[in-house]
């Protein structure tokens, strides 16, 4: 069972046409789903006892899918599909010529290049999103996020159909899930960021980490006691997190360099697009078992996409590098603010892969 799999699973239960309940969720009327970016369930499991809210609910986990990354996971809650059908594969990836950041929807490396108009997000991602369908269904659908996000890429391409209201804080994004949720047949997507970047700053299960998880536990309690009568709270994540290991630099080893005519993705998972088959048997020769190098074919096989579409074939890479144990491949001249990060994620380890899927149910008047 995957991320693909929750906002469907919810939708069920506001009889949206062709909404599955694959995951067996409690059918609600009113529904939040609070979505805390970083909250690996490995994670959520090693320090339960900063968390008691969060830890009392089901011990249930799902895969985020593959890559373990934001906006992949993102898009695959927004559209139901996993990444080798929407196509947001991986935090910076090739579309034709340009390396998009998903994420801030500008040219990888350079943040002040907006690519809006020459990648249109709804073209980059063209399928309807569940909330559109759930929209047109009748349901009351809202997100409630950071308001930098209001019209992000990245909200247009994967999270578009809902009326957006921006949070500035604990205290807003808390209330106003709330309040998108006081009529009958409403859906709220929350979403909390600040876990992952108190992890990839200071690593996760740090000092800072834990008591930034203290925060998010009174959050989701707090949303979950001022719910109305017969509503349900939903609680996951994007992605689990690991701290940085051994970190290789693609920028020091020329002899990576050798064929490769873009790299892509992010320290854990690479995509390479190359001008020479020899890179494969290099790059597979010189990281060993610090990582699983294949070919885009041989990833695809092996169901790391899932289903792949045309539209996200090209985009994968000629060469998939996912990095194991806790290496990093960083880039320390190109990426310097990623490459000296303590806290990771996108490959294929459980500590990435694993997330939670937490349900609160409020009985009936």
């Amino acid at each position: 069972m995957t991320i693909a799999e929750v906002v469907p699973s919810l939708l069920s239960g506001l009889d949206v046409p062709g909404a599955d309940n694959t995951l067996g969720l409690p059918p609600a009327r009113r529904v939040v789903l609070l979505l805390v970016d970083g909250l690996g369930h490995e994670l959520l499991r090693a320090h339960a006892s900063h968390a008691p809210f969060l830890s009392g609910l089901s011990d249930r986990h799902i895969s985020a899918g593959f890559p373990s990354s934001t906006a992949t996971s993102l898009a695959s809650i927004g559209t139901g599909l996993r990444s080798g059908e929407h196509g947001i594969v991986g935090y910076t990836f090739a579309v034709g010529d340009e390396v998009l950041n998903s994420l801030t929807w500008t040219r990888a490396g350079d943040h002040q290049h907006d690519l809006r108009k020459a990648l249109v997000p709804e073209v980059v991602q063209p399928h309807p999103t569940l909330f559109e369908r759930a929209a047109a269904a009748g349901v009351a659908v809202s997100a409630v996020a950071p308001m930098p996000h209001r019209s992000s890429g990245l909200t247009r391409a994967v999270l578009r159909g809902s009326w957006f209201r921006g949070t500035a804080g604990f205290g807003d994004l808390a209330l106003g899930a709330v309040a998108a949720v006081r009529q009958d047949r409403s859906f709220c997507y929350a979403y909390h960021a600040d876990l992952d970047t108190i992890g990839h700053i200071y690593g996760p299960g740090s000092e800072e980490w834990l008591l930034q998880l203290e925060f998010v536990d009174s959050l989701a309690a707090r949303i979950a006691s001022r719910l109305p009568s017969g509503s349900l709270l939903a609680v996951t994540a994007d992605h689990g997190m690991v701290t940085a290991g051994e970190r290789i630099d693609f920028d020091t080893e020329p002899l990576l360099w050798q064929g490769v005519r873009v790299i892509a993705g992010e320290p854990r998972v690479r995509y390479l697009h190359v001008q020479s088959d020899e890179v494969l048997s290099v790059w597979r020769e010189f990281l060993g078992d610090r990582a699983d190098v294949l070919t885009r074919a041989e990833a695809v096989d092996a169901g790391w996409f899932g289903p792949v579409s045309p539209l996200a074939i090209d985009r994968i890479g000629d060469v998939v590098v996912a990095m194991k144990d806790a290496h990093v491949l960083v880039r320390s001249q190109a990426e310097p603010g990623l490459s000296g990060l303590t806290g990771f994620h996108g490959s294929r380890t459980s500590a990435e892969l694993a997330i939670p899927l937490l349900v609160h149910s409020v009985a009936s008047a």
